[in-house]
């Protein structure tokens, strides 16, 4: 597909240099106007089918989750510690650690075991809010929960080597 872009390219950029040589008339101006335009809606176009790419890649050997969104690597299936969470949308599980993710300003929210500094969670790729991250848990028996993220079922998918 690129390699039909480029052949389209060149054949753009060849007329257009044609007509800024053979043309100096008004006429042949709006002529080169609308080709130098088509050229640069064509190499948008080209720029939008570009494969994305991610600040980080997971092993392809492992099960992992994705965003559904942008299919952003987010997690690796080893990393996950629970699925028994609850999120703001539904279910969510909680993961030890996670990729191509950025994280917002910490703040204090009673969330359903008690109190907690949580600062929520973001894709990298398309900055669709995901879940949060646990900052610091006020109360002894939710320790465990500090520096881990929950990520929401609503906002990711199973990727790669799932039956």
């Amino acid at each position: 597909m690129l390699r039909l872009h480029a052949v389209v390219l060149s054949r753009l950029l060849f007329w257009r240099q044609y007509c800024e040589q053979r043309f100096v008339s008004k006429k042949s101006f709006i002529l080169r106007y609308d080709l130098t335009l088509l050229l640069c809606v064509f190499k948008d176009m080209v720029k939008q089918t570009k494969a994305k790419t991610f600040q980080a890649y997971l092993d392809s050997c492992h099960r992992r989750y994705s965003c559904v969104h942008c299919r952003a690597h987010l997690a690796n299936h080893d990393d996950l510690i629970s699925k028994s969470f609850q999120g703001s949308q539904g279910r969510a599980y909680l993961f030890n650690s996670v990729v191509n993710v950025g994280c917002g300003p910490a703040e204090e929210r009673l969330l359903l075991t008690g109190l907690h500094a949580v600062a929520d969670i973001y894709c990298e790729s398309c900055h669709t809010t995901l879940g949060w991250k646990y900052e610091q848990a006020f109360e002894l028996s939710q320790k465990y929960k500090e520096g881990k993220f929950i990520i929401e079922l609503s906002h990711m998918i199973k990727d790669n080597g799932w039956n």
